[in-house]
């Protein structure tokens, strides 16, 4: 009898850390890096101090063309976190200060955080989250971290990772950096100074933090920057606050191991665009919509490859979806949707505009589960680009259609200067060859260039990957303008994108 009741209580002992256990299964980690480019060493990039994420890569797989579909912060998240272009959920540009542009709150049905929780799963979030409305995109949970501090926000992080919760959870864990900001290197001896990136002046150090330093004369220069000693500096500050998100991940992983639950998480490793360089964020060049994409599925039995598959941004929400065993493979939305938003009626008046006129039931992208299995698996054999803001004011909408053998961009709005980021405008890297005027190098292009955009941008991307030819007025192309300009078209009509009318004026 002694026997018995010794047998029993432990048992009871033993529970809580049973069903810690029984909560792990299937749990998500979601990693988002602001304004990163695939400047990693599972890239090829030999200078790149990134040993976490490499290490995630090894064991996972490495997507080599992966897209955003807009280079600009609050658009590219709404698109991550809905499933849905920005110009169909609502969130054309920046959703802070007075640029003030919201999602409609309908997409709430269809979001990547209220689905989620309606699957059973715990939902939390650290980091920069630079989207709207709440309700649209609600986390049960709001983590405090500073977002520059990637390893700081893993620590703080650490108590909703590890709760005793029968729930499998989901983090949406969100740097700031390599996000431009934090002031300018005053130790440069140059007239035009260098951002700083975030990193703390005089070389100091975040706390917890052991940085990275990197030397400006051994940075690699992209074809689309201009090699000066303005962008090098730049350009070491961005991969010093690149390696501090990577220390980040690296105490992640740690946590994740220490409480047994490594193997039971999905780790998914993204930016929402790329670099903060003209020439990358902002544009539809491929400087702005390549993005880093890294996962590991523990449960794949085959793991540590590349794959070539073309993915964007408009297939996260569905994938995580599917991944929770919530994606309805007859009509590609959810099989059980997020919170109903919708207000109750009262009295004659009709409610708010919450869907843009068409109801949201399923997502414009597709899950590329499949993939994490078959490093030989397609996914999209075209996709597609819609940008309208960035701020408010840089009114610029841009189209752009693309397959593994051309490029169409279509400047909606040609006929305007390029508008610039207030802080893509002031950069060193940018005023260094502005001030030498309209016929000095930038890149593959001249600075006029640059500003003046023709309408359409054709490019031969498998031969030209470096965008430095426009076809658009090849009287040799005409035929391929004309079939990638219906491309484009007929996917405009595919995924509600009001700019279509555009084509019959201006």
């Amino acid at each position: 009898m002694a026997r018995l009741i010794l047998l029993l209580w432990m048992s009871l002992m033993a529970a809580p850390s049973l069903r810690c256990i029984q909560a792990a299964e299937r749990n998500i980690v979601f990693i988002i890096t602001d304004d990163e480019s695939p400047t990693l060493g599972c890239y090829g990039d030999l200078v790149a101090k990134t040993p976490a994420i490499d290490r995630i890569a090894a064991d996972g797989v490495l997507f080599r063309n992966a897209f955003a579909t807009t280079a600009s912060c609050s658009a590219s998240r709404s698109v991550v976190l809905s499933g849905l272009h920005n110009h169909r959920n609502g969130q054309y540009g920046h959703q802070h200060h007075f640029h003030k542009f919201l999602t409609f709150d309908d997409v709430g049905r269809l979001s990547l955080p209220n689905v989620l929780g309606k699957l059973g799963y715990r939902t939390g979030q650290i980091g920069k989250y630079h989207v709207g409305p709440e309700p649209v995109y609600h986390f049960e949970t709001y983590l405090r971290g500073d977002g520059r501090n990637a390893v700081q926000m893993a620590e703080n992080a650490k108590a909703f990772i590890t709760a005793d919760d029968a729930r499998p959870f989901f983090l949406y864990f969100a740097t700031a950096d390599p996000h431009r900001g934090g002031g300018i290197d005053q130790t440069s001896q140059r007239e035009l100074k260098p951002d700083l990136f975030g990193n703390l002046p005089n070389g100091g150090s975040h706390p917890g933090v052991t940085e990275t330093f990197y030397d400006p004369d051994e940075v690699p220069v992209p074809p689309f920057l201009p090699d000066t000693p303005e962008t090098r500096e730049e350009l070491a500050h961005y991969y010093q606050s690149c390696s501090r998100v990577d220390a980040g991940v690296a105490r992640l992983v740690e946590i994740l191991r220490e409480a047994g639950l490594y193997e039971k998480t999905l780790l998914v490793f993204t930016s929402d665009h790329g670099m903060a360089f003209s020439g990358g964020k902002t544009t539809v060049y491929e400087g702005g919509l390549r993005v880093p994409m890294v996962v590991r599925d523990p449960y794949q039995t085959r793991r540590g490859f590349a794959s070539d598959a073309l993915l964007s941004h408009i297939d996260i929400t569905p994938t995580l979806i599917d991944y929770a065993g919530g994606l309805d493979p007859e009509t590609n939305g959810p099989t059980r949707y997020g919170v109903d938003t919708t207000p109750p009626r009262r009295g004659p008046m009709p409610v708010d505009n919450r869907d843009g006129g068409k109801p949201f039931d399923a997502y414009h992208g597709k899950s590329w589960l499949p993939a994490l299995a078959d490093p030989e698996a397609e996914h999209w054999d075209t996709i597609f680009a819609s940008h309208t803001f960035h701020e408010i004011q840089m009114y610029y909408p841009m189209r752009v259609v693309r397959d593994d053998s051309y490029k169409l961009i279509w400047n909606i709005a040609h006929g305007l200067p390029y508008p610039f980021a207030s802080d893509l405008w002031a950069a060193s890297s940018w005023q260094a060859q502005f001030r030498q005027g309209l016929d000095a190098n930038y890149g593959r292009k001249t600075v006029g260039q640059y500003i003046h955009r023709p309408r359409f941008e054709l490019y031969d991307i498998r031969n030209d990957p470096d965008e430095t030819t426009n076809l658009a007025e090849s009287p040799e192309h005409a035929e391929i303008l004309r079939q990638y300009q219906d491309k484009l078209k007929q996917v405009q009509r595919e995924m509600d994108d009001p700019w279509i009318t555009k084509w019959d004026y201006e």
